[in-house]
């Protein structure tokens, strides 16, 4: 654990957390997360064709040139075998977590990248360990990192999903989402198509904490579309066909 300073990032942001400490606490989350005997982790082995699709997804966004910690963050991902939670989340130092039931509800290829996209800058931005300690104090984060108070860990671990974001986070979580995929192929506004269809099918408490808080859906699809407007981004791929048959793969 370093010293209780405040350090600047790549970004020059400052945060009272080195990245190292990003690295340990991910670690330590996501160990704990999944020691969970209610969590069902699908087998990277057993399902090696749909662990293969979803990192190719990944790698384009890591690929980007604009994922600022790309090398030092593991950026692992895992898929949980639940249908009836529909989110998505991302640990302080990358470590990337998708229910079944969001993949099932996802339509395209983009929309995947765009939900992929905004999680993963949640971690790149560093927004998870500022969120967390608004929620948790800032004490109880470093005696967690420390190793010193397990039982906060797993507190911590019980409120992943419904972590809340400040409003300035969200936001620029769909800005990288946006910016992450323009240099791709794919739609880069695919993260605009989920919120889309929420706000057609209206799916009540099932919306993740990370879709239904501020701002709201409406504002973030126009938000995303003049993104991708303005970075003049050029892909329109949405890969639906390859999507459908990855979705219907899964158990």
């Amino acid at each position: 654990m370093t010293a209780m300073v405040s350090c600047r990032d790549k970004d020059g942001d400052i945060n009272i957390f080195s990245i190292q400490d990003d690295l340990t606490f991910g670690a330590q989350v996501s160990a704990e997360f999944e020691k969970d005997s209610a969590i069902v982790v699908l087998d990277s082995a057993k399902y090696a064709s749909q662990y293969a699709y979803i990192y190719k997804i990944r790698n384009q966004i890591l690929n980007s040139g604009q994922v600022v910690y790309k090398n030092e963050f593991p950026w692992r991902v895992r898929i949980i075998r639940d249908d009836s939670v529909l989110n998505a989340f991302c640990t302080p130092g990358g470590y990337i977590y998708f229910y079944t039931g969001i993949l099932k509800y996802l339509e395209s290829e983009d929309q995947l990248a765009g939900v992929m996209g905004h999680e993963m800058a949640h971690a790149d931005k560093r927004h998870s360990t500022d969120a967390m300690t608004r929620e948790y104090g800032l004490s109880v984060l470093f005696d967690v990192v420390f190793g010193s108070n397990k039982g906060q860990l797993v507190r911590i671990v019980a409120g992943l999903k419904q972590l809340q974001y400040s409003r300035e986070a969200e936001s620029e979580a769909d800005d990288y989402s946006v910016t992450y995929l323009c240099p791709s192929t794919l739609d880069a506004a695919g993260a605009a198509g989920f919120f889309e269809k929420l706000l057609a099918t209206g799916s009540g408490a099932n919306v993740p904490q990370f879709l239904s808080t501020h701002p709201s859906p409406e504002n973030r699809v126009q938000r995303i579309k003049d993104r991708k407007a303005t970075l003049g981004c050029t892909g329109t791929n949405k890969n639906i066909t390859a999507y459908t048959a990855f979705k219907n793969s899964l158990p």
